[in-house]
C-alpha cells in the first residue's frame, strides 16, 4: 500500500487509476505513515513531529494541530518547560512509549494526509494509552482514511471494515461484530 515494495501479481489501483514507478511519489505524498517503533531524533518535538524539515521551514501551526489531534499537545504544552522546543533525547529517551507514539502520530499528520496508515502503532503499548490513542484517531472522521493494522481485535473495533488475515489470505471480512462472532 506505502508503494515501497513491487507487487509480485497484480497491481496497487487507487480510484481506477494504477499506482506505477511514475506516479508512486504523488501517491506516497498524500500518505501519513506510523510504524509500531517510531524513529525519534535527539531534537526538539517540533522537529521531530516535522521531521525531514529544516527548522526555519516549521509550520508551527500544523506541528500543533497535529499534536492536538494526537492527544499530545496538553502534555506538551503543561507539562515540559520549553513547550514545543524541549529535546527529547536519542530516540525519545525522555518521554514515554505512549508519547512517543503520539509525537509519531502527529509526525504522520502534519502535512495532512489524506490516508493515515497505523502499522501496528498501538501493540507494545498499555490499554489505557491504546484507547487514548485510539479514541484520538477515531476524532479524524471522515476527513481523512484511515489503514490499522493490529493484531488486538479490540484495536479495529470501531473500523467501518475489517479484514481477517491468516498466512497471507484474507479468511474474513466485515464490520467488528462480524468478525467477534466469528471468534
Amino acid at each position: 500500500i506505502l508503494g515501497l515494495l513491487k507487487a509480485q501479481n497484480g497491481t496497487l489501483e487507487v480510484d481506477g487509476q494504477i499506482i506505477t514507478k511514475k506516479n508512486v511519489s504523488a501517491w506516497q505524498n498524500i500518505i501519513g505513515y506510523v510504524p509500531q517503533n517510531i524513529y525519534l531524533f535527539d531534537d526538539s518535538i517540533s522537529s521531530n513531529i516535522a521531521f525531514g524539515i529544516q527548522k526555519k521551514d516549521i509550520d508551527f501551526l500544523a506541528v500543533k494541530k497535529a499534536a492536538k489531534i494526537a492527544n499530545i499537545h496538553n502534555f506538551i504544552e503543561d507539562e515540559l518547560n520549553e513547550k514545543y522546543n524541549t529535546n527529547i533525547g536519542e530516540r525519545g529517551v525522555r518521554l514515554s512509549g505512549g508519547q512517543r507514539q503520539r509525537i509519531g502520530i502527529a509526525r504522520a499528520l502534519y502535512n495532512n494526509p489524506k490516508i493515515l496508515i497505523l502499522d501496528e502503532a498501538t501493540s507494545a503499548l498499555d490499554i489505557q494509552t491504546e484507547k487514548d490513542i485510539m479514541d484520538s484517531i477515531n476524532t479524524l472522521g471522515q476527513n481523512i482514511t484511515t489503514i490499522l493494522i493490529a493484531h488486538r481485535l479490540n484495536t479495529v473495533k470501531n473500523c467501518d471494515f475489517i479484514f481477517k488475515f491468516e498466512k497471507g489470505e484474507i479468511i474474513k471480512k466485515g464490520n467488528y461484530s462480524d468478525i467477534l462472532n466469528d471468534n
